[in-house]
């Protein structure tokens, strides 16, 4: 719950930011003067660049939560048993031996999104964010596919 107020407060933040800097951005284009014009649409669409990048985060954070609530509760999603250092980190070693087994179940198992999903936790633990989400993404369009196209 904590995380899903800190992302509602965050769009929030975010709203008031694109509707102060669009309006800047209109009141530079409505100058009329071609620098301001040029200054305006230029302003314009950093709010528009960052409406995307929101809508997009939020596509794959509600995705990935959807899927990792249906792996639970089909008893497959990956168990967070990890040796943890005093700080709560996870032990890096012990990432890196999952993050092992993982790669090989993916490899054994390449359609499976389940695999997948595990995979990302285990890039996760190891500290790799990008080829966790990476491997997320892969996870979500190999669940969405099986959904919508049963059997292929």
């Amino acid at each position: 719950m904590r995380v899903r107020v800190v992302v509602v407060l965050l769009v929030v933040a975010f709203g008031f930011y694109a509707v102060t800097i669009g309006w800047r951005g209109v009141l530079l284009v409505a100058d009329g003067r071609p620098a301001a014009v040029a200054l305006g649409v230029g302003v314009l669409l950093l709010p528009l660049l960052g409406c995307w990048a929101v809508w997009r985060e939020l596509r794959f954070g509600l995705a990935t939560q959807r899927l990792g609530q249906e792996l639970a509760a089909a008893g497959r999603l990956p168990v967070d048993d990890l040796p943890r250092r005093p700080s709560g980190r996870i032990d890096r070693a012990a990432a890196m031996a999952t993050f092992e087994d993982q790669r090989r179940e993916v490899e054994q198992r390449p359609e499976d999104y389940a695999a997948w999903y595990s995979l990302a936790t285990a890039y996760d633990a190891a500290g790799d964010r990008r080829r966790a989400r990476a491997a997320a993404r892969r996870a979500i369009a190999l669940h969405h596919a099986a959904v919508h196209n049963p059997g292929h």
